[in-house]
């Protein structure tokens, strides 16, 4: 139940998930940062009765309340709405619905006058109003909600430093970039959004509020008596990852946590160029890339074949995409003058891959690595820029399948979705090419549901699939509507926010479960593999 750094605790953490000494763990890596700045810190795992919560005592400064890596009502229900069945997976994980204003509830009964801390996915999608998809309604900022302090939106290492830093000289927590604060004033530097009761009222108002959403600049949102406001995100850069992942991790994990098929991954980058519009990580990570240095990296994994349980082999290069590691904007000032442009199409986004390819081929030279494992998968249309990349993962980085997410084959779903296939049969020949005598073959990713995505597009779907004999579906997926993305405005509005168009969108359970018998037979009369 509880895992302890120091003892007389300057912060104490409460989170939804097992406590890991692990970079991938999101409150072993707050914990880990905290310590290396001589804070002492107690966590408290998956808490459930008083005893729990009260037994580390009241902390000098805060208590920081997280879910963990994953948003508690997407862990909790399925896609139709069904409470996930209890099984070793799920237990592993079990936590209360909206976990973060649950366990912020109980802080408040038990430490009334404790200042709290949110944090974590669950907190930094949910910061405006948004749409929530399990009381198919709008709900306010889970500011209120759970009467936290302040909220600290996105990756948080540097904003929680910040305020430990300002609570311990007893300053006031305004102005933390990357964090948001309910205030009685406006400040004039901030730009407002749709109000709460703008866009509960006025679907379009809405659309507008999700057009306006950035992590790049001062937003604020007016609800009764008080605003909301979103200081910008602070500028990560490749040394503040360099130390945030050279901290000494044990890699020591839970009995029942769920990153033991990545316990020796290695961290190499943040931040999404992809823009899908079903993806919330440019309003989390951001829609830079941020990453690590290539020394950095070789340090780790020359540490790693140092640990007694390490065995030779890396689980993978973990990143949204592993492939966009070092695709940086060669536009100068690109960080502190962001543009708007669309990344993926755009001329001046490193695609060479050359970097990558570098830390690849030095990576698998170090001694007592056996194999570096692609193994999340990878962006194909940006590995298209470079077929070097391509032959360097198909000869050493993959062990049967590479993962990649065509995601459908309609034009009309794929152009709402944010995403591109028209390359998809050029990266199909080309890999197929070059591994047929290797027998390695893909693994696809599809998505159903999606705005614009009815019977007949499923149907295209599943037509194009058989045609061009894409066995081996690793997973297909239906939409979820998640909290603050583009495709989750749609849903709620049936419109296009870039356009005030009207969608197609399928609501009732009946056709979404005649869109998921489709993909299902198509799975159990699969096509033969595609070699």
């Amino acid at each position: 139940m509880i895992a302890k750094i120091g003892s007389d605790f300057d912060i104490i953490l409460i989170s939804g998930e097992y406590y890991d000494d692990h970079p991938l763990s999101p409150v072993g890596v707050i914990a880990k940062v905290l310590d290396a700045k001589g804070y002492r810190v107690g966590v408290i795992e998956k808490p459930e009765t008083k005893e729990h919560y009260t037994k580390l005592g009241t902390p000098r400064l805060c208590f920081g309340v997280t879910s963990g890596s994953i948003d508690s009502m997407v862990h909790n229900y399925t896609p139709l709405k069904r409470k996930r069945i209890d099984d070793n997976y799920s237990n592993a994980t079990k936590m209360p619905d909206r976990a973060v204003i649950f366990y912020c509830n109980k802080l408040k009964e038990y430490f009334k006058s404790s200042v709290i801390v949110i944090g974590g996915i669950e907190a930094s999608l949910r910061r405006f109003a948004h749409y929530d998809y399990w009381d198919n309604n709008i709900r306010r900022s889970i500011l209120l909600d759970t009467r936290a302090n302040i909220l600290v939106y996105g990756n948080g290492e540097k904003q929680i430093i910040e305020i430990v830093e300002r609570l311990k000289n007893g300053s006031k927590l305004n102005g933390i970039e990357g964090t948001c604060i309910l205030s009685k004033d406006l400040d004039g530097s901030f730009e407002l959004l749709p109000s709460y009761t703008e866009v509960i009222e006025d679907k379009r108002k809405f659309c507008d509020m999700q057009m306006k959403l950035s992590n790049n600049r001062n937003l604020a949102q007016e609800y009764t008596n008080s605003y909301v406001m979103q200081n910008k995100y602070p500028e990560y850069t490749t040394t503040d990852l360099d130390w945030i992942y050279s901290l000494n991790y044990s890699r020591k994990l839970h009995p029942k946590s769920l990153l033991k098929m990545g316990r020796f991954s290695v961290v190499v980058h943040r931040g999404c160029v992809g823009a899908c519009n079903f993806c919330s990580l440019s309003l989390h990570q951001g829609n830079q890339i941020i990453s690590r240095s290539e020394e950095s990296i070789l340090a780790e994994i020359k540490q790693l074949t140092k640990h007694p349980s390490f065995k030779g082999y890396v689980d993978d290069f973990v990143g949204p995409s592993s492939n966009m590691y070092a695709m940086i904007c060669t536009r100068p000032n690109t960080i502190t003058t962001p543009c708007q442009r669309n990344c993926m199409q755009c001329s001046q986004l490193d695609k060479t891959h050359k970097r990558l390819i570098a830390l690849l081929q030095k990576a698998r030279q170090i001694k007592g690595v056996k194999k570096i494992f692609n193994r999340s998968g990878i962006r194909y249309d940006l590995a298209l820029e470079s077929r070097e990349y391509i032959k360097e993962i198909s000869d050493y980085h993959i062990s049967g399948c590479l993962k990649i997410a065509p995601e459908h084959f309609s034009n009309k779903v794929i152009t709402l979705m944010g995403k591109n296939n028209s390359r998809f049969d050029e990266f199909l020949a080309y890999f197929t090419a070059i591994n047929e005598r290797k027998k390695q073959g893909l693994r696809y990713y599809f998505m159903i549901g999606h705005p614009g995505d009815t019977i007949s597009e499923v149907l295209f779907l599943r037509d194009i699939i058989k045609k061009k004999h894409l066995g081996n579906i690793e997973q297909f997926q239906l939409f979820t509507p998640t909290p603050m993305t583009i495709s989750s405005c749609m849903y709620w509005t049936g419109l296009n926010p870039f356009t005030g168009k009207r969608i197609d969108v399928v609501y009732d359970y009946n056709t979404k479960k005649k869109l998921k018998r489709i993909m299902l037979g198509l799975q159990q009369n699969k096509p033969v593999l595609h070699r």
